[in-house]
């Protein structure tokens, strides 16, 4: 078989990588193994605009908005889904000093902060807001407008049956070791292909091509809870994130563990959103899953985009960490016009930007 690109993951970066390169009538073929435990198919597919403690702006987003919000209208268009969703934040401050930083920050910049008139405490005197009967909180609420919720759940795998009609998807492992750089391309196994696209999340950060990369993987986990009672309407956070995800499903993470010895789920985390649900929630729900994923974060928290700096035909879309969601469309676009047309890349996320580790052998 010869093709012109060989994407290796087919996750949120593998997906949109393939979707643009499908759109430039280009032939290719993604490979992977379908791993339930990859962290696209853990993330909720939250797109929020701030970020932090200090509630600021994320890197980028007024230009992000702009194209990933008709990126995923007509992707769900072609697959038959509903693909985004306008979900806003209802951010119930844990603690007085966190109500009293959303506030200041509000009046510095309210570009994507509000603060609904009837956002007063549980027990507060006055007309109670509509949420004081589903949730516990003790120090009001802002509001993070717009956010939106990616339909991850239906997205990835829409696609890749899209792909295995089409003969683009092969289901299996990636190893490496079965990798040959050509004088022109690249040979995998029975494959030959002009260049190699890794899109595969933490697992490039052993790749021998890209491992002196600043990855800093951390591992999440998320609970899948059912309750018919929470509304659906938008995405509620208090500590946690709490996202619907239909059909009374709700996804509610996540955390951040930087010392870990596999991906797999921990109870300690099931045993504190356990505790935190109910102290937080007034009406029944029940637990169904418990899921976990190494995320592909890395020191400088900005992707990793464009050509091996040594190897010219070997690429890389990945380093997205917790923003995927969001800056996936926008690089797996900017990718796809530098390997077809030599566009250049946005210098912040051009892997060229590490030349010189990546040099070392």
């Amino acid at each position: 078989m010869h093709i012109e690109y060989l994407i290796i993951g087919q996750g949120i970066s593998g997906t949109w990588l393939s979707y643009y390169l499908q759109k430039a009538n280009k032939s290719f073929l993604v490979i992977d193994d379908n791993n339930q435990n990859a962290a696209s198919r853990v993330a909720a597919g939250i797109i929020n605009p701030v970020t932090g403690r200090r509630i600021v702006k994320t890197w980028m987003i007024d230009e992000l908005l702009k194209h990933l919000l008709p990126a995923y209208k007509k992707l769900g268009e072609e697959i038959g889904i509903n693909a985004i969703s306008q979900k806003n934040v209802i951010d119930f401050h844990p603690t007085p000093q966190m109500k009293i930083a959303f506030d200041e920050r509000l009046k510095e910049d309210n570009s994507f902060l509000k603060k609904p008139a009837n956002a007063r405490p549980n027990g507060s005197s006055g007309r109670e807001n509509i949420f004081s009967q589903y949730f516990n909180y003790d120090f009001g609420f802002g509001e993070v407008n717009p956010c939106f919720l990616v339909n991850l759940q239906e997205i990835l795998p829409a696609w890749r049956k899209k792909l295995l009609s089409a003969n683009q998807l092969q289901e299996e492992n990636f190893e490496i070791k079965e990798l040959r750089r050509m004088e022109k391309g690249i040979q995998y196994k029975s494959i030959n292909a002009e260049k190699i696209i890794f899109c595969d999340g933490a697992a490039s950060s052993i790749n021998p091509f890209f491992k002196n990369l600043p990855f800093s993987l951390n591992k999440g986990e998320a609970l899948i809870i059912e309750s018919s009672e929470i509304p659906s309407t938008h995405i509620f956070k208090k500590g946690m994130m709490l996202a619907p995800l239909g059909d009374n499903l709700f996804w509610i993470g996540s955390n951040y563990l930087w010392n870990f010895s596999d991906d797999n789920p921990t109870d300690q985390f099931r045993l504190q959103t356990e505790s935190l649900l109910k102290g937080w929630l007034k009406v029944p729900f029940k637990i169904l899953d418990h899921k976990a994923a190494v995320r592909p974060a890395n020191v400088e928290r900005r992707p990793f985009v464009g050509y091996h700096p040594v190897y010219k035909n070997i690429g890389i879309l990945n380093g997205m960490g917790t923003k995927g969601c969001s800056l996936t469309p926008y690089f797996a676009k900017q990718l796809t016009q530098h390997l077809i047309n030599e566009r250049p890349l946005h210098q912040e996320a051009d892997v060229f930007r590490f030349q010189k580790i990546l040099s070392r052998h």
